[in-house]
């Protein structure tokens, strides 16, 4: 009787203590599994099932502390750094572009059509060329847009400027440049590239800019 109680408040405790570590954590722990939060789960699981076994709490708690310390300091870098955020969460693929699908991208991803037909009915669509982009995210989902439902100008999936650093490769994708960039953004008034937090757009220069703050 003694060890089942022993057992109810450690479990008891974890279930708590789990809680709140994930919550210290941010919710996109919880929100979007990538593949750096499908890891530290289950070293989180791990160790919990080792700290509920074990008498010594510290056993159990400390390496779940470590964990989440490490993930705090490895989120606040990836806001500051675009190659680490690229590092740690993945790049986004583009796997359809204009009703194409891109073979090329989908070896390499090691993506197989049938994968690419289950998700694409899951957005209730079996025809290829109803599809402006498909985009793989680095959690696995794939994101959508059809052609039909953008009147025509339809805005590219990545965006242009990041927290004030032009994505080359995205122009470079679309067929424009920097200078184009510069020229549009000019003629809204924005003569500062660092003054923009995300800038995305068209290939007829329809763009969708967000100041920061």
């Amino acid at each position: 009787m003694e060890e089942l109680f022993s057992i109810f408040w450690r479990v008891l405790f974890y279930y708590f203590f789990l809680l709140i570590a994930i919550r210290v954590m941010g919710k996109r722990e919880v929100g979007e599994l990538t593949l750096l939060d499908f890891i530290v789960s289950i070293m989180i699981a791990e160790f919990a099932v080792k700290g509920i076994e074990e008498r010594n709490i510290i056993i159990g708690t400390f390496p779940i502390v470590v964990l989440a310390c490490t993930q705090i300091i490895l989120a606040y870098v990836s806001l500051k750094s675009n190659r680490m955020r690229d590092l740690l969460d993945g790049v986004p693929s583009l796997i359809i572009e204009n009703g194409k699908v891109n073979e090329t991208e989908m070896r390499k991803q090691r993506y197989n059509f049938d994968d690419l037909l289950l998700q694409l009915r899951q957005h209730d669509i079996t025809d290829f060329s109803r599809v402006a982009y498909a985009v793989l995210e680095p959690s696995g989902d794939l994101s959508v847009i059809e052609i039909e439902t953008t009147a025509g100008d339809v805005v590219f999936p990545f965006p242009f400027i990041i927290d004030g650093e032009v994505q080359k490769k995205h122009l470079n994708h679309i067929g424009k440049s920097r200078d184009w960039l510069v020229k549009e953004l000019m003629k809204r008034g924005y003569t500062d590239l660092k003054k923009i937090a995300v800038c995305s757009g068209s290939r007829n220069g329809h763009l969708i800019i967000d100041e920061k703050h």
